[in-house]
């Protein structure tokens, strides 16, 4: 396979200090291995990370910004979902 043929790969790093992963960018490779120590290499020249995700981009798929208001009006009617729906009790204390 040549070069110009290979995926692409969208890479995520957890960095030292982070719970999460975040999107750092996109790289192409021939495959899951290759992605992941390219990413290394490219990405992490700092040693700021911890963990590296590598998702071929073909297996990402997202919703239609196009759509945002229709997709996401429905959280709006589940009230119970919103924190100051609840009574905190006084012996918790500041939460």
């Amino acid at each position: 396979m040549e070069n110009k043929d290979w995926p692409l790969w969208e890479i995520f790093i957890r960095s030292r200090q982070g719970l999460d992963h975040k999107h750092v960018g996109s790289l192409h490779a021939a495959d899951a291995q290759m992605a992941i120590e390219n990413a290394r290499d490219v990405y992490t020249r700092r040693m700021e990370g911890v963990s590296i995700w590598a998702v071929e981009s073909k297996n990402v798929h997202a919703s239609n910004p196009d759509e945002a208001g229709e997709f996401f009006e429905p959280a709006e009617d589940k009230i119970y979902r919103h924190p100051t729906f609840y009574d905190i009790p006084e012996a918790i204390g500041h939460m």
